[in-house]
Formats: C-alpha cells, sequence, structure tokens
C-alpha cells in the first residue's frame, strides 16, 4: 500500500500535473515530483527485479505500468513530464530493464496497443495541443521492448 501511494502520487498523477499545470511554479513543482518519483523506482529497480520484491510482480507494479509504457511517447514531450527531455529508454535503465520485463510476460504485448495509448493523448487533448498533430505513433520495437 504505501508503494502504491507514491506511485501514484509521484508518478502516476505527477505526469497529469505536469500536463494540465496552469502556473510555472505548479509546473516545476510536479516535474519535481515526477523526477523523484521516477527516480525513486530506478533505484529500487536497481536492487530487485520487481517494485515490492525481487521475485513477484505486484499490485504496484501493474499500477507503475501503463504510466511507464506511454511516458517516453506521450508524457515526457506533450506533458513535458519530469522535464521535456526526460526519457525512461535513456535516463533510467534501471526502469527501462523492469519495462521490458514487463512487456516479455506472456498477453501483455497482445493486450496493449501503444500507438493507439500514446496517440490518444495528441488527438485529444486540445489544450496541450490545439493543432490536433499526432506524431508518428510509437511502437514497441522503437522503444526497444522486441530486442533482447
Amino acid at each position: 500500500d504505501e508503494t502504491n501511494e507514491w506511485v501514484y502520487k509521484d508518478v502516476n498523477n505527477g505526469v497529469y500535473q505536469c500536463g494540465f499545470s496552469t502556473t510555472q511554479r505548479a509546473y516545476e513543482d510536479a516535474s519535481a515530483r515526477v523526477r523523484k518519483g521516477l527516480d525513486r523506482c530506478n533505484d529500487i529497480l536497481s536492487k530487485q527485479s520487481w517494485l515490492c520484491s525481487d521475485s513477484v510482480f505486484t499490485e504496484a507494479d501493474v499500477r507503475l505500468l501503463p504510466t511507464i509504457l506511454r511516458y517516453d511517447g506521450a508524457y515526457a514531450p506533450l506533458f513535458k513530464a519530469g522535464g521535456v527531455h526526460t526519457r525512461i529508454r535513456t535516463d533510467y535503465p534501471h526502469i527501462y530493464a523492469w519495462l521490458k520485463r514487463c512487456w516479455r510476460m506472456e498477453g501483455v504485448p497482445e493486450s496493449i496497443d501503444l500507438a493507439q495509448a500514446c496517440g490518444s493523448y495528441y488527438a485529444q487533448l486540445f489544450p496541450l495541443n490545439p493543432g490536433g498533430i499526432v506524431p508518428t505513433g510509437i511502437t514497441a520495437n522503437a522503444l526497444g521492448l522486441d530486442s533482447p
């Protein structure tokens, strides 16, 4: 429960607080929380395979997965979460390794359309993307999830 709490506050909800901030101060506070949450996840995952255990995939991992899958394709570039230039793939190696482990779990790749999961933010959030331009869809291959 404690892990779920800070993952939600700092990462899952933090990205939305970045995207919908109406003042610079609110954005900077939210962005700092996102970085703090990602740093904490990265640190934990440098020592164990999953957020709450080295051997058990838990609810905390399930709750984090959708946000991390969308981070590089939507939350960082569109919401400017954690700073517009941060990326899971390049800046958080242990989260990225965790993401690849999650992606290899049975049924995960077949149940998630990454291009849709990220592209819908660009198409539907007019205040953040008034031109309605949807970038080329991100793929598992582009994220390096299909490679060993």
